[in-house]
C-alpha cells in the first residue's frame, strides 16, 4: 500500500471498479480499498441485470451469469398473470461474487491496487479539500493521500456524509428488503416474476428470479412507511410458506434499497460519489448495477480529466452528474414520477389493469402497455412511459 495515490476509491463493488478501470488505463495510480475480506461477498443485491447493461461494457463470462432472462411475469393481488416476452433485451440472474470479483480483476490487471480488509475511518482534509483517507488495514491505521477520493461504499456511505455531500433519504424512498437464496423449487428457468399490491409488498415488489436448476432468489422490498406495521420478512416468510412450502433456505441477506432520484450533487471539492452512495438505483426496480457501472466510467473519465488539469474543486467535478443524468439521471427522475403514481393504486386498480392488459395479445404485450395501463389517471405520465420502455 503506498503512501499516496492520485485517486482513491472507497468500495469494490461494480460502480468502484469500473471507475478504477478507467483511471488505471489512463496511467494513472489509483487504489480500491474494501472492508470486506472478499469483493462482491457476502451478496446485498437480487443480482439481477439487463443484457445491454452488461455487454456495453464487456463480453460477460459464463460464470458471471446463472441464467438468462427473457420474459417477465407480473402477478396481481387476486393472482392474474401478465407475462411479457422481451423483444429487444434479454436479462441476466448474476453470480454477484463471482461477477464482482471479475471486475475487480479486471481493474487490477489495468494497474490499480486492490486491498480488501481495509476499513476506511474518516477523510483527510487540507484548506476544505478532500485529499486523502484515514484507513485501518488489517489492524494498522494508515493515512493514504491522493488528489482525488470517491465514494462507492453503498446506501450508508460514510463517506458522503464525511464529505458533507446530501445523502439524506425520505423514509417513503428506503425500501426494507429481505432476500432468500433458495432450493428444491420448481421455476421457469428463463422468466423472471413480479408480485406487485399491498397484498405481497406494499411499496415495492416481490421477486422470483431463477439462478438455474432448483435454484432462485425470492425477496421483497416494501416501502419504509408500510414496514412498521408489518415487516419485510413476515410478507416473505408467508410468501414462501405458502407458496414453496419444501424450498430450502441456502442463505439469506437484508438491508435497505434507496428508490429515490439521483443525488443533484453527488461531488464536494476532492471527491466525488457513485452507485448506491449516490442514490443512483433505478427508483422503479431498486435495480442499480448498470446505472452504477456507467457512474463508474463517468466518473473515472472525469477524475482523469481532473488530475491532469489539476482541477480538483467541485464546480469541476460538477462535470460527472451533468453526464450522469444525460446518460440515465434524468430518466431514472421520469421512473421516479411513475413509481410514486403506481405506489397509490389500490389492490383493486392493479387487478383492473392486469385485466385489460392480459386481453393484448401477448405478441403485443410490452412493459410500456403495462405501465401506459398504470398511469392512465396522469396522462401527462404516458409520454414518458413510452419513452423509457419503447421496445420491450
Amino acid at each position: 500500500m503506498k503512501k499516496e495515490y492520485d485517486v482513491i476509491i472507497v468500495g469494490g463493488g461494480p460502480s468502484g471498479s469500473m471507475a478504477a478501470i478507467e483511471i488505471a488505463k489512463a496511467n494513472l495510480s489509483v487504489c480500491i480499498l474494501d472492508r470486506k475480506t472478499k469483493i462482491g461477498s457476502p451478496v446485498r443485491c437480487g443480482e439481477a441485470i439487463g443484457f445491454s447493461g452488461l455487454n456495453n461494457f464487456f463480453k460477460p463470462k459464463s460464470s458471471w451469469i446463472a441464467s438468462k432472462i427473457n420474459s417477465i411475469n407480473l402477478v396481481s393481488p387476486n393472482s392474474t398473470n401478465v407475462k411479457v416476452i422481451f423483444k429487444n433485451e434479454t436479462g441476466y440472474i448474476l453470480n454477484r461474487i463471482k461477477f464482482d470479483s471479475g471486475l475487480s480483476d479486471i481493474a487490477e490487471n489495468n494497474g490499480a491496487d486492490i486491498f480488501t480488509n481495509a476499513n476506511v475511518t474518516g477523510l483527510i482534509y487540507e484548506d476544505d479539500f478532500i485529499c486523502g483517507v484515514k484507513v485501518n488495514y488489517l489492524g494498522k491505521e494508515k493515512i493514504i493521500k491522493s488528489k482525488l477520493v470517491i465514494g462507492a461504499d453503498g446506501i450508508e456511505s460514510r463517506v458522503g456524509r464525511w464529505g458533507k455531500i446530501k445523502t439524506l433519504v425520505r423514509m417513503k424512498d428506503m425500501e426494507s428488503c429481505i432476500q432468500y437464496s433458495v432450493s428444491n423449487i420448481k421455476v421457469e428457468n428463463k422468466e423472471m416474476c413480479m408480485y406487485m399490491g399491498q397484498k405481497y409488498a406494499p411499496g415495492g415488489y416481490l421477486w422470483i428470479f431463477p439462478k438455474g436448476g432448483d435454484r432462485a432468489n425470492i425477496g421483497i422490498g416494501i416501502s419504509g412507511k408500510y414496514s412498521k406495521h408489518k415487516s419485510a420478512k413476515k410478507y416473505l416468510d408467508e410468501f414462501i410458506r405458502n407458496n414453496f412450502s419444501l424450498a430450502n433456505i441456502d442463505s439469506v441477506v437484508c438491508g435497505g434499497v434507496i428508490c429515490a432520484s439521483p443525488i443533484k450533487e453527488p461531488v464536494n471539492n476532492g471527491l466525488m460519489l457513485i452507485g448506491d452512495a449516490a442514490h443512483q438505483t433505478n427508483p422503479m426496480t431498486g435495480g442499480g448495477i448498470s446505472s452504477g457501472m456507467k457512474a463508474g466510467v463517468i466518473a473515472g473519465k472525469v477524475a482523469v480529466e481532473s488530475v491532469n488539469l489539476k482541477r480538483y474543486d467541485k464546480d469541476f467535478l460538477m462535470k460527472y452528474p451533468k453526464l450522469m443524468f444525460k446518460e440515465f439521471g434524468n430518466r431514472y427522475e421520469k421512473l421516479y414520477k411513475i413509481k410514486e403514481t403506481v405506489n397509490k393504486l389500490s389492490d383493486l386498480d392493479l387487478d383492473g389493469i392486469a385485466a385489460n392488459v392480459e386481453k393484448v395479445p401477448i405478441d403485443k404485450r410490452t412493459l410500456a402497455t403495462v405501465f401506459k395501463k398504470a398511469v392512465y389517471k396522469k396522462p401527462s405520465l404516458i409520454f414518458d412511459v413510452l419513452k423509457i420502455y419503447s421496445g420491450f
